[in-house]
């Protein structure tokens, strides 16, 4: 399985900030929408991950507070992409070497969408339960063995 069949299932809805956005406006956005992640753009461009990792860092900074930090003081400037025709294996690798739970979904430069651990959890799970009935329909018609007499 592959990110682009992930991408498929769970549609194309994307939320995306720029650097400037602040964090407050950020936190709504995130709260209205109920998602764990922003992609932050500028210029066309991926630029940064904002996740529910960065603002409770920033809580903890500021005593509770965001205060009006924007997401450029806040954000993951480097994060790690896959593609569309990344195996879902190596996602769940990556997603556990680089401890992150959304990943940015590129193709050369255009943002196709963002996956996450629960995306890729859901997958897996539909997956498995999908070849377990398929085996359980070839177990159950199993042709006999045909009887042989002893002559």
């Amino acid at each position: 399985m592959r990110v682009s069949d992930i991408l498929k299932v769970k549609g194309n809805t994307l939320y995306t900030v720029t650097p400037e956005t602040s964090l407050h406006d950020a936190v709504n956005t995130m709260a209205e929408h109920d998602i764990g992640s922003l992609v932050v753009m500028e210029y066309g461009d991926l630029v940064g991950m904002l996740t529910f990792r960065e603002i409770i860092l920033t809580l903890r900074t500021n005593g509770g507070s965001v205060g009006t930090t924007t997401i450029r003081k806040v954000m993951d400037d480097h994060p790690i992409t896959c593609t569309p025709e990344t195996e879902v294996d190596e996602v769940r690798r990556m997603m556990l070497e680089h401890h992150v739970r959304y990943l940015p979904v590129m193709e050369s430069r255009s943002l196709m969408g963002v996956i996450s651990f629960y995306d890729v959890a859901k997958a897996v799970v539909e997956a498995q339960g999908f070849e377990n009935k398929l085996l359980k329909a070839y177990i159950r018609d199993w042709p006999e063995e045909e009887q042989h007499s002893g002559r």
